[in-house]
């Protein structure tokens, strides 16, 4: 139960955070930012889980988002490739885990050519404005599209217990569509929308992975 109470300071820091976004204000967007993404590292730790490698794979995924979400709430070109760079390892750490979930055969399910061409095709979309960030977003988008695939595997092993199973697949839906809310943001049309859109998505897909610890093991 302590863990849903963490949703309670969640739910009151969103509205401030999308508010700070919209004021374009980096130091009010810090100030709700961090406090609200500590709390989804916080809800992992709380839970009741097994000292396992999983947990403690999702939980440096969780840690390294908070870092990625601190870095993205400065401005500037270095804080945004530091953020990017902490996002993928922290994807990097969640692909380990969820791959670790099923066989390497259980991957190929009827989504796995869907997944892979709506990434190749937001490739393809964002390439003319990347610039020298080609390479750096292609192994982003290499990275996310990994997480979610490990993440439909996972839904789809029976095996596993369901509701955590389900939690890591939706919360890779929402990270892959918020991922794409940044993305817009960032290389094709900015503005305050892409966040009204993306963070919610965000947060939701955090705190399914810090909820997924409970129960897997």
């Amino acid at each position: 139960m302590t863990a849903a109470y963490l949703l309670i300071p969640a739910v009151l820091l969103l509205p401030g955070l999308l508010w700070a976004e919209r004021e374009q204000r980096p130091g009010r967007v810090l100030a709700f930012k961090a406090p609200l993404s500590a709390l989804f590292v916080l809800s992992a730790l709380v839970l009741p889980h097994a000292q396992s490698s999983y947990f403690y794979l999702v939980l440096i995924g969780l840690i390294l988002g908070l870092i990625g979400d601190v870095f993205l709430a400065l401005k500037g070109d270095a804080p945004f490739k530091a953020g990017l760079v902490s996002f993928l390892l922290g994807h990097i750490a969640y692909v380990i885990a969820f791959a670790g979930l099923t066989s390497p055969s259980g991957w190929f399910r009827p989504g796995f050519l869907a997944i892979c061409a709506v990434s190749g095709l937001v490739f393809l979309w964002l390439r003319p404005s990347l610039g020298k960030m080609l390479a750096p977003v292609l192994a982003y988008v290499v990275v996310i599209t990994l997480m979610l695939l490990a993440a439909e595997a996972a839904v789809f092993n029976l095996a596993l217990p369901r509701q955590p199973a389900w939690l890591i697949f939706g919360g890779a839906l929402a990270f892959y569509f918020s991922d794409l809310c940044v993305a817009r943001d960032r290389f094709k049309k900015p503005g305050w929308d892409n966040r009204l859109m993306g963070l919610p998505l965000y947060y939701g897909g955090q705190f399914a992975f810090a909820w997924s610890v409970s129960g897997m093991f």
